[in-house]
């Protein structure tokens, strides 16, 4: 199982060769395309290694992270190593002085989950500062629960895509549902049935509009339109101005399941700021005709109307506005509950809203307490690396960034998620200490001082499973393990030993043993439940078994039928159209109610006139993030071995660009080459260009140089969405475009680094 779909692998002489997608999948993933030959691929990390300057100098702050020579070491070398760099930073600093930064997708399988084992791991020693929320969603994770009680629910008890499919007259998707998002999630997925549930839709005689500056963000026949890219809450407000003057809106249903809503109606009608949120208002901030503003309010008030949000429109400035806006619109329709109806969060952001839940807990392996309190939100990596004792705001706290000395990284590539990719750099120099575990020489691999040969998921034992997936599966070796890698698992049980908590790291178990164990304790509640399940060999050698699921789930539904006894988990135990808890924070930038903020980045703005181009930053087509971009499906879809760029015909025109044609896209952050596709099927002055490209810098020693491999993360600002979630906000940026005329440098991302030999270096 893989994150994108189960499969049966094929190899020969340790390598995988073939991949052959599960019969049951109704739509495969192409991005399966990728796993043969990704087994022995040259940018796989041989053996331990650890970089030459932080060898011969001693741990501390180095500019020359991403530039240096590595050395290769022994296993033996690296665990005391590392051990004993553990143990100076603790007993020195304490356990806050170490960043646990694991984020990533590194495995579908529950037991070799990198970040369950790196923060189990840490948390025996002591603890740790942690992360919390993610890239994908910062801004929802913090805003939506003030809102609605809850946000992961959102998601995993999301009204379900055949009840979309039998009930919906009108579909209404704020930034479309992308199909291409919607191959992976986080256990793996067993079956992909976004496009059969549309296609299901229409044949009724239901109706799709996408709301998006590109068309392909949605699949089939639909109803385009294309607001200026950041001005999607400018539309949903002028939408909400045509329920309310035209009284479309359903009252009674905002009286009994809404509080504050006359709060937000007196900003919507202009009473608080002078300024009606009508509909020519919404149209000069998105360039939508005020008509159609209107006439799509009216068909959304006459018809079973659901409306969605993807998870990218809250990836922006003022990213918490998109989604509470959009929850307001619906309640205002007075639809949520109702089948076919109301609100949805996150449809075409991977495969997990509208997939049936499995209504009882998965085997996992447990991370253990952190007695550590110190936290920061995912994105603000950077500022906590280059301002340790600055004070922040987060979700109504103020607190204040620890001074880090040691960053432990598994399982995840920064430069996939994070901004400003210049600036990250300059912060992932001031630490004493960088360690990264990977299977491959990533750009955060090529950025630490001890790098540590991971295996990949082919090469392991593991179970697989995700909370909107019926299907349990056993994760069988596909290919012995490569070179001198090592599973996770035994890197931890072996740096346990050495630092004396192995015991309370391993319990005395193998990596096999554990997932047994964690097979057993899972089976063991089932069996108390009255669910029969087979044995673990049984399951062993069948390869997978089927849960029970919660089908023909309608979001609210519960609450819709009784609002009392279903309260949600709001101080009002409605939902809070204005949230008093939010007002309270007197945050300027994030008031009590959904509302317009103009964003830095976007067209409508001055900046607009020195960078032209919009671009969007969205999830590629051809991979996960950045995994395996060196695979046949990714490395298929380059140009001239560059990460391809979507351009708008009369924008290339203006600046004499042919298909096929390099290009350089700047602003004044830096700065990444990229190779063209003209395509109309976007607005003119937005250009389009995927995150995972794996940062390839023209001069590695600089960190403000050319990415020559179109990484646009060189380009997107890091800055939070507000002081209240800080989420990322790397989905927009504007940039200038110009035609690359000089010679092409060689792509050189997937080649290792300088690797000398143990004896060659003095310490």
């Amino acid at each position: 199982m893989a994150h994108w779909g189960m499969f049966q692998a094929a190899g020969v002489d340790g390598e995988v060769t073939e991949i052959t997608p599960d019969a049951g999948d109704s739509s495969p993933s192409p991005v399966l395309g990728n796993l043969p030959g990704s087994v022995r691929h040259r940018s796989r990390v041989t053996g331990p290694a650890v970089r030459r300057g932080w060898l011969e100098h001693g741990p501390g702050p180095s500019e020359r992270r991403g530039s240096d020579q590595f050395v290769s070491v022994t296993w033996g070398e690296l665990t005391d190593l590392l051990a004993d760099e553990l143990r100076r930073v603790i007993d020195r600093y304490g356990n806050s002085a170490i960043y646990g930064g694991s984020y990533g997708w590194a495995s579908a399988g529950r037991f070799h989950h990198a970040q369950s084992q790196v923060h189990r791991f840490l948390n025996c020693l002591g603890g740790y500062t942690r992360s919390v929320n993610s890239y994908s969603t910062g801004a929802t994770s913090v805003v939506m629960p003030h809102v609605v009680g809850a946000h992961w629910k959102l998601f995993s008890r999301s009204t379900s895509w055949n009840v979309i499919a039998r009930e919906t007259d009108l579909l209404v998707a704020f930034g479309g549902v992308p199909v291409k998002n919607t191959s992976v999630n986080h256990g793996g997925t067993s079956n992909h049935p976004t496009e059969s549930a549309l296609d299901a839709l229409r044949a009724r005689g239901g109706k799709v509009v996408t709301v998006s500056p590109l068309q392909d963000d949605m699949t089939g026949a639909a109803t385009w339109l294309a607001p200026r890219p950041g001005s999607d809450v400018a539309v949903m407000l002028g939408l909400a101005h045509v329920l309310a003057t035209e009284n479309l809106l359903d009252r009674a249903f905002l009286d009994d399941y809404t509080t504050g809503y006359d709060v937000f109606e007196r900003y919507l009608l202009g009473a608080t700021d002078g300024t009606p949120k009508s509909p020519q208002w919404a149209s000069e901030k998105s360039g939508l005709a005020p008509e159609v503003i209107t006439e799509l309010a009216r068909s959304m008030a006459s018809q079973r109307t659901l409306l969605t949000v993807t998870w990218s429109l809250q990836r922006v400035q003022s990213g918490e506005q998109a989604p509470w806006m959009g929850l307001t619109l619906a309640s205002m329709l007075g639809q949520i509950g109702i089948p076919g109806g109301g609100f949805g969060h996150g449809y075409g952001s991977m495969n997990e809203p509208g997939l049936a839940p499995v209504p009882y807990p998965l085997p996992t392996l447990p991370q253990g307490l952190n007695p550590v309190t110190s936290f920061i939100p995912v994105a603000a990596v950077s500022d906590m690396l280059l301002r340790p004792g600055s004070e922040f705001d987060y979700d109504g706290k103020r607190l204040t960034y620890p001074d880090i000395k040691l960053v432990h990284w598994a399982g995840g590539n920064p430069f996939h998620h994070h901004q400003d990719l210049g600036r990250l750099r300059r912060a992932l120099a001031r630490p004493d200490t960088v360690v990264v575990h990977d299977p491959y020489w990533t750009p955060m691999a090529k950025h630490a001082d001890i790098v540590v040969p991971s295996t990949t998921s082919l090469e392991r034992e593991d179970l697989s499973c995700t909370r909107n997936d019926p299907l349990l599966v056993a994760m069988h070796r596909a290919v012995p393990r490569y070179a001198e890698s090592r599973d996770d698992y035994d890197t931890f049980a072996a740096l346990s030993e050495k630092l004396g908590v192995a015991e309370a790291f391993t319990e005395g178990r193998s990596s096999r043993q554990w997932v047994e164990h964690l097979y057993d304790q899972w089976r063991g509640y089932l069996r108390a439940a009255g669910v029969d399940t087979p044995e673990f060999d049984d399951f062993w050698h069948t390869g997978s078994f089927r849960m029970t699921t919660e089908d023909d789930l309608t979001l609210l539904a519960d609450y819709r039928a009784d609002p009392r006894r279903n309260a949600l988990r709001t101080p009002s135990g409605k939902i809070e159209i204005f949230s008093e808890t939010i007002a309270g924070f007197d945050y300027v930038d994030c008031i009590g109610h959904p509302a317009w903020f103009e964003p830095d980045e976007w067209l409508g703005g001055a900046r607009a006139a020195t960078y032209p181009l919009h671009l969007i930053a969205n999830q590629p087509r051809t991979r996960l993030h950045s995994q395996l971009d060196h695979g046949a499906t990714s490395q298929a879809s380059k140009i001239a071995g560059r990460e391809p760029i979507r351009i708008h015909s009369a924008a290339a025109a203006a600046r004499g660009i042919a298909a096929g044609d390099v290009v350089r896209v700047f602003n004044d952050r830096g700065a990444c080459l990229a190779g063209v596709i003209i395509d109309d099927a976007m607005m003119d002055s937005v250009v389009q260009l995927s995150t995972g490209a794996w940062y390839d810098p023209l001069d590695p020693a600089d960190p403000a140089t050319l990415c020559k491999h179109g990484n646009p993360n060189v380009l997107t600002p890091d800055v939070g969405t507000s002081s209240l979630a800080r989420g990322s906000t790397g989905q927009h940026v504007l940039v200038q475009i110009e035609r690359y005329d000089g010679e092409l440098p060689p792509i050189t991302a997937f080649d290792p680094p300088e690797l000398l030999d143990r004896a060659a270096v003095r310490t």
